[in-house]
């Protein structure tokens, strides 16, 4: 079985659903560098405001940003820890596929094994 560097399958689960979506992986893109109100977040996208919200709680339940509230504004910004945990489970999968691929590799460049010799041929009956 492949290690899961440290992930549950149901954590797995949500990031990977999580990073399926293309405004989710902007959401987080954003959120890398600096926090961001999610009223901000919404401004930049044809949706409403509730949709961006859904996208944020997805993301917040996948652990992949937090979200905190500053008065009346909710933040959200990355969480480099869950991003990092991901990062290595994919690298993982790297180390055994790359391993898969070398055995392979080395498999097929193995000279051919010689051909048994064929069993002598008897000799013709006589049709005497």
């Amino acid at each position: 079985m492949v290690a899961q560097a440290g992930l549950t399958d149901d954590e797995m689960d949500r990031v990977f659903q999580a990073l399926a979506a293309a405004t989710r992986r902007d959401i987080l893109r954003r959120t890398l560098d600096d926090e961001h109100s999610v009223s901000a977040l919404a401004r930049d996208y044809d949706m409403s405001f509730a949709a961006v919200q859904k996208h944020v709680a997805v993301l917040e339940a996948a652990q992949l940003i937090v979200k905190r509230a500053e008065g009346r504004e909710r933040l959200v910004r990355a969480d480099p820890r869950m991003i990092a945990r991901a990062r290595a489970l994919l690298a993982r999968y790297e180390e055994i596929w790359r391993s898969r691929i070398d055995r392979l590799d080395a498999l097929l460049a193995e000279p051919d094994p010689p051909s048994p010799p064929l069993p002598p041929t008897p000799p013709p009956a006589s049709t005497t």
